[in-house]
């Protein structure tokens, strides 16, 4: 075990791989589900609040009797998607997280909507002309490499019909961080374990041209070392705009975030308004 944390402890590779499942560990997809539901956290989604506003700024730029066909690219446990149904929209949505889609499903059971939720990569949708408006929110699209990101976009834009909107955001060059390592001891397990164990936290800058970002976690318990490589990435209007406009969408629009505050330069959040 000592030549592997040795081997943790140096900086990655670009792009390695994690060595264990994020989005269905047991314990960890249970987190982030609480994570998910608590109102007031601005964690794996925005705080409910939050939500309300998104919505309703959503409803006003790409009103559902216009554009009713909805897909929602990262869903969770449909937080946004519920709210988007109330609104008047015809809504499926897509995650990777078996028991976020498990909830989701559940909870459209009890408030007899139509909601369709599919448990699957959203990378490899491979839909033409069949949505209205499409979302990426929380600023997943930052998390894929530049040749993931060009794949997903042209696909969205495939799947849109002529006009149809897409919409997502992500974080600014102002909310990158700087270099770090640091370790915690969870006597009584936490976010990634629930028994004790070491985290070995490290955000590692790389100079390649997409000037990609890696949040590493090493969770090291009695039997076991996991680790966790979670990639990300910071853009300007500049940066978005080549990519926008390389996947076909003739037109956007820029906002500071997902409830229609006017853009700035200085903040950490940039939102997407693109056009087919």
């Amino acid at each position: 075990m000592l030549n592997m944390l040795l081997n943790y402890a140096k900086k990655p590779d670009l792009y390695s791989p994690s060595t264990s499942n994020f989005w269905d560990d047991e314990h960890i997809s249970k987190g982030m589900l609480e994570a998910h539901l608590n109102p007031s956290w601005d964690a794996a989604s925005r705080n409910h609040e939050f939500i309300d506003k998104s919505v309703s700024w959503i409803s006003t730029i790409a009103p559902p009797s216009q554009y009713m066909q909805l897909l929602d690219l990262g869903c969770g446990p449909g937080l946004y998607a519920e709210r988007l149904n109330k609104a008047g929209y015809s809504v499926e949505g897509i995650d990777f997280s078996k028991r976020s889609i498990e909830y989701a499903r559940q909870q459209s059971i009890i408030n007899r909507n139509k909601i369709e939720y599919h448990y699957r990569n959203y990378l490899n949708i491979d839909f033409t002309e069949k949505y209205d408006l499409v979302t990426l929110i929380y600023c997943d699209y930052a998390v894929l490499s530049f040749s993931d990101r060009q794949m997903l976009i042209k696909r969205i834009n495939q799947s849109l019909k002529c006009g149809g909107k897409f919409i997502f955001d992500v974080f600014t060059h102002n909310r990158r961080e700087s270099e770090r390592q640091v370790w915690n001891y969870f006597v009584s397990g936490g976010f990634f374990s629930a028994e004790p164990h070491i985290h070995l936290d490290a955000i590692y800058q790389y100079d390649d041209d997409d000037k990609t970002e890696l949040n590493q976690n090493i969770i090291i318990t009695k039997e076991e070392v996991h680790c966790y490589n979670i990639w990300n990435h910071y853009f300007n209007k500049e940066q978005l705009e080549l990519e926008i406009c390389g996947a076909g969408f003739t037109e956007y629009e820029l906002y500071s975030d997902v409830s229609g505050s006017d853009y700035s330069e200085n903040g950490e959040e940039l939102c997407v308004v693109a056009i087919k």
